[in-house]
């Protein structure tokens, strides 16, 4: 896990099955490389789920832009991460009378998806949008008072690196994170877009 700087980035890392992983670990290591983000790998620290709540609201302060990296399984994250979320954004702290320590910082989720792009849609095996389907973290950015972006994602994950799509998503996300560590945040129409990815800036 590398440090916090004073305009940083966090990055929860949460896949039990890393081994196979074709891109969210190669995300994590490029995250991990990044000055000005801090990389925390939930799996590794939390092996038992014993979450240390203190300590990850304390990370929270100290970081300017919060980011989900997850593969989604079953329309949703990993089972550690909904953890995470059920015991660190408490009342009194994320939410509630005196529960404002995360207003205003920015907070999306950087995805891969089994998929292809086309299933996530009315249309799809998959009958809705991937923004659609992550609205539970939408909501849950609105009620603790975080800026809620589009997520970050790539369809078709398991064919990426053969159909040469993979190499193209990690240089966005490294300019992603750059742009970010550096206080630039997209515009209205990018945070407007289903897909961070479209971001006129990382291009």
């Amino acid at each position: 896990m590398n440090q916090a700087t004073s305009n940083s980035v966090l990055v929860l890392f949460a896949h039990p099955g890393q081994t196979g992983s074709e891109v969210c670990l190669p995300m994590y290591r490029i995250a991990c490389d990044t000055p000005g983000v801090t990389c925390v790998d939930l799996y590794a620290e939390y092996p038992t789920f014993n979450i240390d709540i203190q300590a990850e609201q304390q990370r929270l302060l100290k970081h300017k832009v919060l980011i989900f990296l997850f593969p989604l399984f079953w329309y949703s994250t990993p089972s550690l991460l909904k953890e995470w979320q059920d015991l660190v954004l408490e009342y009194n702290f994320a939410y509630g009378a005196r529960g404002d320590k995360l207003h205003g910082k920015p907070f999306f989720c950087a995805i891969s998806a089994g998929g292809s792009e086309a299933s996530y849609s009315p249309d799809g095996y998959n009958h809705f949008g991937l923004r659609t389907l992550l609205s539970p973290l939408e909501q849950t950015a609105s009620l603790t008072g975080m800026a809620y972006l589009p997520p970050f994602a790539i369809f078709g994950a398991r064919s990426a690196l053969e159909e040469d799509r993979l190499e193209p998503h990690l240089e966005r996300w490294r300019r992603l994170l750059e742009k970010l560590v550096a206080g630039a945040l997209p515009d209205e129409q990018a945070a407007a877009a289903g897909l961070l990815n479209g971001w006129e800036a990382l291009s």
